[in-house]
């Protein structure tokens, strides 16, 4: 029998999969992360809430390693960044070490509330920029 974790992932991936993402990704100056999709090598965009600082973007994923994008940059690490409409591309990196919940009090509020609340494994990922 899955545990609480799983069970709130799936369901929590399942509703931005078919549901929120869809959506939120047709919003012009909305921040989106573009990876490349491990198996299928189609370009995948995923809705983030980050913030640029310098030329490095961050970012802290909900659920980790688990994340679809995360593995996808675990496979390749190029990816592209839509930051206030404009196309950035970069290296991600993930950052395990790192603090993701102070990481989190420095990102957008908005968004950092729903991580907290919905993430089950947080993981900060740093994307340098190239452009």
């Amino acid at each position: 029998m899955p545990g609480r974790a799983d069970r709130k992932h799936r369901v929590v991936t399942r509703f931005q999969r078919y549901v929120a993402n869809p959506l939120i990704r047709r919003l012009p100056f909305q921040n989106l992360l573009e990876t490349t999709g491990r198996t299928s090598g189609l370009p995948r965009r995923t809705p983030v809430g980050g913030r640029r600082v310098g030329s490095s973007y961050w970012l802290v994923s909900e659920f980790g390693l688990k994340s679809q994008y995360v593995r996808n940059i675990q496979a390749d690490p190029t990816v592209r960044v839509r930051i206030a409409g404009r196309w950035h591309h970069g290296t991600a990196h993930l950052l395990p070490d790192d603090d993701p919940a102070a990481r989190l009090r420095a990102l957008p509020r908005l968004n950092s509330a729903a991580v907290r609340a919905l993430g089950t494994d947080l993981l900060t990922v740093r994307v340098d920029l190239t452009d």
